[in-house]
């Protein structure tokens, strides 16, 4: 029997109401796009071979299951398609966003490891349960092809436990899993790797901070490929400024909005949905970009949320730093921290003390590849890396699946 080498990898992202894919062979992205609004008559797909025109048109979805079939038409069509036939699929690697204490590292996908990602449901109610539709129309379609999980919650699974445990009684801990997981962590660990490519040295030699900034926003402290503390918690909800998120906050708030007659799901609404860049810019959008231009006609209330977002960010990374005892490179990812020179300068133009001073024509300049934005003299470097979760997932397939193979002799 030939060797499977698990060269094509398919990722799933699997949503609510929406199913995202990308087709990989050997590394190389080869098909992307999405479902949306799945389960309703306005369900279409985006479909993108290659660096071909998107295309997209509306599509009969009614739930995961109909999603897929629509992206496996797409993925096999003679005319836009970029497989002969879907038998040529060797893998399916699934983001799951919460495994919870269970999970430090990807796994294969069987009846116990779908048990146990519905059990962590309670914990991700909105994410964990569509996660798991998507394996399922994965196993339904695919037949006898290896399904992999690879959680946003793993990697930071390699906190100590004086930095994960809230200073509540710890009976909730015990009884109810009540702790800082993190997310995010798929980004944080390929832009680690990434880092330590591109400065030439073993990641596990590094001490690096790194900053995911986008509409969702975290930091990790990374020390010899292992994180020693990031920024969100129990949920994504806390940490940094985000775009609708309102990140740290005295939690004694909440009851006193519930004592002022706002209900636990209104106040939660307001705190997930309706809060951070969009609560405070005054321009209603969680857009850095619309954030970003309202401050430079100066509008006050823009002003303040740039320098409210550089604020918070400081905090976090200065924190940080002096947890890791120095860091090597500080590591901007994200559609933020790719993207937003004016959001970079607010960060970076109050790290001087750690001696991180920004460059700005190299700020300015927009490559989209890695980039130094600091300046030459600086004791530590910020660095933009584009992080690429999808492949990393791709990557932990077949890391996953290659043991796997070599284990059983194949």
């Amino acid at each position: 029997m030939p060797k499977k080498k698990y060269e094509k990898i398919l990722v799933i992202n699997s949503g609510s109401s929406s199913l995202k894919f990308m087709l990989f062979i050997a590394e190389k992205m080869v098909a992307k796009g999405m479902v949306e609004r799945i389960g309703t008559p306005q369900a279409n797909i985006v479909y993108q071979r290659n660096d071909d025109p998107k295309i997209t048109h509306g599509v009969a979805a009614e739930n995961h299951g109909k999603a897929l079939a629509m992206v496996c038409k797409m993925l096999v069509d003679p005319d836009t398609g970029v497989l002969k036939s879907l038998q040529e699929v060797n893998a399916i690697g699934h983001r799951v966003v919460h495994g919870a204490e269970e999970f430090s590292d990807a796994v294969i996908i069987t009846e116990d490891v779908k048990s146990s990602i519905r059990d962590c449901a309670d914990l991700a109610p909105l994410h964990n349960p569509a996660n798991l539709d998507g394996i399922v129309a994965c196993e339904t379609v695919f037949l006898n092809v290896p399904n992999v999980a690879v959680f946003d919650t793993a990697f930071h699974q390699s906190m100590p436990k004086h930095a994960f445990m809230y200073a509540i009684p710890q009976k909730y801990y015990e009884e109810y899993g009540i702790r800082k997981y993190g997310f995010h962590g798929t980004s944080h660990k390929f832009v680690a790797q990434a880092a330590a490519d591109y400065l030439k040295r073993p990641l596990e030699e590094l001490k690096l901070i790194t900053c995911h900034l986008g509409n969702g926003s975290s930091f990790a402290a990374i020390k010899g490929g292992k994180v020693l503390d990031t920024s969100m918690g129990m949920t994504p909800l806390p940490g940094m400024i985000m775009g609708t998120r309102c990140g740290d906050i005295d939690p004694a708030i909440i009851f006193f909005l519930e004592r002022k007659g706002m209900s636990i799901d209104e106040i939660d609404n307001m705190l997930n949905k309706q809060s951070g860049l969009m609560g405070i810019n005054g321009v209603g959008s969680g857009d850095m970009r619309d954030t970003v231009n309202a401050a430079a006609q100066g509008k006050a209330s823009a002003e303040n949320a740039l320098n409210m977002f550089g604020h918070r960010a400081a905090f976090y990374i200065g924190g940080y730093y002096t947890l890791l005892g120095g860091a090597d490179a500080i590591i901007f990812t994200g559609g933020i921290g790719e993207n937003s020179g004016p959001a970079r300068k607010a960060i970076i133009s109050r790290l001087e003390a750690i001696g991180c001073e920004l460059d700005d024509v190299k700020n300015k300049a927009q490559s989209g590849a890695i980039s130094m934005i600091s300046t030459d003299k600086s004791k530590t470097p910020a660095i933009i890396i584009p992080t690429n979760e999808e492949l990393m997932i791709a990557r932990e397939t077949f890391r996953l699946l290659s043991a796997q193979m070599k284990g059983k002799g194949e």
